[in-house]
């Protein structure tokens, strides 16, 4: 019945429920609805995403569920909200298609003219890679969101490194907090440093950017395949935008010889970005990619998070976390 205002129908048999049976449990919502406990949660999870329950003032660590009215009103302002939204994506979709459209078709053989330039496969990348560093005069910033590299990777990439330096060329990177721990990728790093190259981490980064003398930008056309294609920026107003996500991510960053602090909740900024990403309900795996770390790596700093809140949910740990003042 509900499904057009966007829920599910298991979703709206727990609304319903809990409108009907407000002192019901977990336990109780299961057996009266003949679901397991995990997809009673998953309800729950979902429930409060929507609004649609909160924690009760009068029972602490028990839900209620939000009245009909007001719940419904809810739902349809969102669905007006997220209506309004997508027109808004459509129109900025079809004014930045006109504007690609347009570079795309005043761009002359002169690397000197704003463009855009299309790179497939992994060695016209490497090749074109190489020669925009070979050309580079001033700076080099690069965003590197991949977590631990390889050793052989490390080895291959010393010779332009080197040269760079000794060019005197700057040079800024930012890794994911992950890659400290990393043996040879914290040996690299080391080395670099003392060539002078600067480097510092962050819990997570948005993008693998390279960026040489602020009129260069490489950026992946796939995230999720950094091989299989890239694109080359020269747009002026591209190039301001991507220089200062670059300076706010740098700002923000710790030097990398620098020793991890808790804050005064006890989290490191990699346990504080797990948490979040943990209550906005990512699984194990997408937070694996968000810090670069393993699927196991993942699961076990989500696990622990939720056995130091008591939670047994996702969502149980995001109102946990709310309480103890770990999160806003």
């Amino acid at each position: 019945m509900l499904t057009l205002l966007g829920m599910e129908r298991q979703v709206e048999a727990v609304y319903r429920a809990m409108l009907s049976h407000p002192g019901d449990g977990v336990a109780d919502l299961s057996r009266r609805l003949e679901m397991t406990e995990e997809e009673v949660r998953s309800g729950l999870d979902r429930l409060s995403e929507m609004a649609l329950v909160r924690p009760s003032h009068e029972e602490r660590g028990r839900l209620r569920a939000v009245s009909p009215d007001i719940g419904m009103e809810i739902l349809l302002t969102r669905q007006q909200a997220e209506l309004a939204a997508q027109q808004h994506r459509i129109e900025a979709s079809r004014a930045a298609a006109a504007q690609l459209i347009s570079e795309y078709a005043d761009l002359r053989p002169s690397v000197t003219e704003p463009g855009v330039e299309h790179l497939v496969g992994l060695d016209r990348i490497r090749e074109r890679l190489d020669l925009l560093q070979r050309e580079v005069k001033d700076e080099v910033m690069v965003l590197a969101p991949d977590g631990e590299q390889t050793p052989e990777n490390l080895e291959a990439a010393k010779p332009l490194d080197e040269s760079l330096l000794g060019r005197g060329i700057r040079m800024r990177t930012v890794y994911l907090d992950s890659v400290r721990n990393s043996p040879h990728t914290v040996a690299y790093a080391e080395w670099l440093s003392g060539l002078g190259r600067q480097a510092r981490t962050a819990p997570t980064l948005p993008i693998r950017l390279i960026i040489t003398d602020r009129s260069t930008a490489v950026i992946p056309v796939n995230s999720d395949d950094t091989a299989a294609g890239a694109v080359i920026l020269t747009g002026q107003g591209t190039l301001t935008a991507l220089c200062a996500l670059f300076e706010s991510i740098w700002e923000t960053a710790k030097p990398f010889g620098e020793v991890t602090r808790r804050s005064e909740s006890g989290l490191t900024d990699t346990e504080s970005t797990a948490l979040r990403l943990l209550a906005d309900g990512f699984t194990d795996e997408a937070i694996a990619k968000r810090l670069g770390v393993s699927h196991r790596t993942a699961r076990r700093v989500a696990t622990g998070l939720m056995e130091r809140l008591g939670a047994r949910s996702r969502f149980e740990a995001g109102v946990g976390a709310v309480r103890q003042g770990w999160l806003d």
